[in-house]
């Protein structure tokens, strides 16, 4: 058992920021980013028998954090819409542009483009294995990735793309 815990504290210790740093850009929200990444190491932490002997359990964990913030992000929309109907002006605190250009941009696209942006873009993921940690088919995150890059290049008024094209 020990060996056991010995390995999963190395794989957490070794992946964990990298993923809450992926999950920030996606959030734009360090604290839930790294609530969502420290549920998924908790989901893996039981299942390690198992994940360890995969390829790439980052890959495992990174799809379920992804989940997560998906699934969050719709609980927020929905208490978003509650309190709207009960308070028609929410106040949205300011955030730092220079620390958080990048995320605020990114935050004003939707979560499906932000999500295939940072896994090809950010992680260096090919379509293909984008695709496959989204669940959807290549050619739909291709179509993402160039909604995103047009929506991003036109946010930042670059006419050429904000992001190289792949």
């Amino acid at each position: 058992m020990e060996h056991h815990d010995d390995d999963f504290e190395r794989f957490y210790a070794a992946a964990f920021g990298r993923i809450a740093g992926q999950l920030f850009v996606v959030t734009g929200d360090l604290q839930e980013a790294e609530d969502v990444t420290q549920e998924a190491f908790a989901r893996a932490s039981v299942r390690w028998s198992r994940l360890r002997t995969y390829d790439l359990p980052e890959a495992w964990v990174r799809r379920v954090a992804l989940r997560l913030a998906t699934d969050r992000f719709r609980q927020a929309r929905r208490r978003l819409a509650a309190l709207r109907r009960l308070n028609p002006e929410p106040r949205v605190p300011g955030v730092s542009v220079e620390a958080l250009a990048l995320a605020e941009e990114l935050r004003a696209l939707p979560l499906a483009w932000r999500k295939a942006i940072v896994l090809h873009h950010l992680v260096g993921m090919p379509v293909e294995e984008a695709a496959r940690t989204l669940g959807v088919p290549p050619g739909t995150v291709k179509t993402w990735l160039a909604r995103g890059r047009r929506a991003l290049a036109a946010r930042l008024g670059d006419e050429q793309g904000a992001v190289r094209r792949d």
